[in-house]
């Protein structure tokens, strides 16, 4: 998606080439690594409350230049939040998003209500990630997409709210597709994981033909 590309790259933050998201792929050892982590993470940690906080400020910030008007420096995205799943895979949502419009799954409708963040908070989160880190890159739903997608999205996000955004996406992909084989979502929480999950220019990501598939 080229305007989000550039709507990415004017909003600030790290620029990771398009040829290294096609590449990313998440080593099955390193999501069961990041798994444990989530699973054995507190429900709700007041040590995570700064980088939540921080993390909620940026999300709201970039809700807004997402659905701000155009004339106005925004992207002009029309986002909608529905009661059930929108998008069977990305294609779909891409196609939406090319007509600046995007449809979220309500989090109120889920039934797993979130330690820190409102429903309104986690939807516009929900928009911005689908927007910025799935369409932005290109990459679907599976191990590897929601991969490249927390490496594209985290990138727009500063170091302390890094760590909030990474449970939120990776640590959560990771448990539900790892430790629930995709039979379920994990709880949600507000923790943080280990440091060396939250940085995306460390190891132990692997790229490419590294990387088991």
């Amino acid at each position: 998606m080229d305007y989000l590309l550039v709507g990415a790259h004017r909003y600030g933050g790290r620029t990771i080439s398009a040829e290294t998201l096609a590449q990313v792929r998440l080593d099955p050892d390193v999501g069961r690594a990041v798994a444990h982590a989530y699973m054995t993470a507190p429900t709700c940690d007041e040590r995570a409350f700064r980088s939540y906080a921080a993390f909620c400020r940026e999300t709201v910030r970039q809700y807004h230049f997402l659905v701000g008007r155009v004339e106005f420096g925004g992207l002009g995205l029309t986002v909608r939040v529905v009661d059930e799943n929108p998008y069977p895979d990305v294609e779909s949502m891409v196609a939406d998003v090319r007509r600046r419009r995007l449809k979220v799954w309500a989090s109120a409708a889920s039934g797993n209500p979130h330690p820190y963040l409102s429903d309104g908070e986690n939807d516009m989160f929900r928009a911005v990630h689908d927007a910025f880190g799935h369409a932005g890159s290109g990459r679907g739903f599976d191990r590897h997409g929601e991969e490249a997608a927390w490496m594209k999205h985290s990138a727009m996000y500063s170091a302390l709210a890094r760590g909030a955004m990474t449970t939120e996406t990776r640590g959560q992909n990771c448990a539900q597709i790892f430790h629930y084989e995709g039979v379920r979502f994990p709880e949600q929480k507000a923790a943080l994981l280990p440091p060396e999950f939250s940085d995306p220019r460390r190891r132990p990501i692997l790229v490419g033909d590294q990387a088991s598939r």
